[in-house]
């Protein structure tokens, strides 16, 4: 008897320990499961919390988009509006000035080719602008490339190259006068000097832009044509320049713009009969008034040749820009 008793005692302390131990295990489970639906809420909370933070971002983000393309739309808009009006049309109020023209005339444009002495003052600007772009892309690759290889091996070449980038910093008004008098001496105030004082002037920035874009070419390339024989002269056109065809039509698109739309280089230097288009557009502004018509017919019809090249090379250029910021 004594021994069935103390079975029975064992096994109701066994069934009790079992029980414990389940009502324990209940115990973590709901404590988990609370906590993990804790959890679950808060990170809710937080989730729409980041998308309100987003939707506002992105709504601020969308204003700023709609007004930076509205400063560049407006003008445009009044631009073609004022090209196809007559000068009839032309009224002080509001209203007036942006509103459509009662009638889509090509006049304007003709009278503006005419009297700017168009198709020659657009050869002359033509000549100017592709013989400064073909120079920068010939010598500034060159001079880039010299400067971006050999800046880690040498300090003078990185004071060289400091040097040359300083002089985006030289306004142009200081160089005016001597400019004007040192072409004046060397029969350089023509197109030629023009030409010669673009390349100049671009060069700063265009060897900085090849300078940064060589970091992003690896040096394996040159060292693989140096194994195979070639010189430093051959591995330069043949792997290197070729490598570098987006950079190419980045600088040309910012060079061709500054020099297709300036006014105070040709203006200055420039002598005789031969005109840009940009100086023969001032042929519209007198002391007595402006004729707005002709004048915006021919910003259009100024605007078409750069607006091409740039459609043209967008692609090159873009990722021209991304890789040459990396310095």
């Amino acid at each position: 008897m004594d021994n069935m008793d103390q079975k029975a005692v064992e096994e109701n302390i066994k069934n009790e320990v079992k029980d414990e131990v389940k009502q324990d295990t209940k115990n973590d489970v709901l404590n988990n499961s609370f906590g993990e639906i804790e959890n679950t809420v808060s990170g809710n909370v937080q989730g729409k919390g980041r998308i309100k933070s987003l939707r506002a971002a992105n709504w601020s983000i969308t204003i700023l988009l709609i007004l930076g393309v509205s400063t560049v739309l407006f003008p445009l808009y009044m631009t073609i509006v004022i090209a196809f009006k007559q000068p009839s049309e032309m009224t002080n109020s509001i209203s007036g000035i942006l509103s459509l023209p009662k009638s889509w005339s090509l006049s304007n444009f003709s009278d503006a080719m005419e009297v700017t002495d168009f198709w020659n003052s657009l050869g002359n600007s033509l000549f100017i602008t592709l013989s400064t772009v073909a120079l920068a892309i010939i010598l500034h690759s060159l001079l880039g490339y010299v400067l971006g290889r050999s800046q880690a091996k040498m300090k003078g070449y990185r004071l060289i190259y400091y040097y040359v980038v300083s002089g985006m910093f030289v306004p142009f008004a200081i160089l005016m006068m001597p400019l004007v008098k040192q072409t004046a001496i060397l029969h350089l105030d023509n197109m030629f000097g023009v030409i010669l004082l673009y390349t100049v002037f671009y060069m700063p920035m265009n060897v900085m832009l090849y300078s940064g874009y060589l970091t992003n070419i690896p040096t394996a390339l040159e060292e693989a044509a140096y194994v195979d024989g070639s010189t430093t002269w051959k591995t330069y056109w043949r792997v290197i320049y070729p490598v570098m065809k987006p950079m190419h039509a980045t600088v040309a698109i910012l060079t061709a713009l500054g020099t297709w739309n300036d006014v105070m280089t040709p203006l200055v230097i420039m002598s005789g009969s031969r005109t840009t288009l940009p100086l023969a557009q001032l042929s519209f502004q007198t002391q007595f008034g402006a004729n707005y018509n002709l004048a915006f017919a021919s910003y259009l019809l100024a605007l078409l040749p750069i607006i091409i090249f740039y459609i043209v090379c967008q692609k090159q250029i873009l990722s021209g820009v991304v890789n040459g910021a990396v310095k």
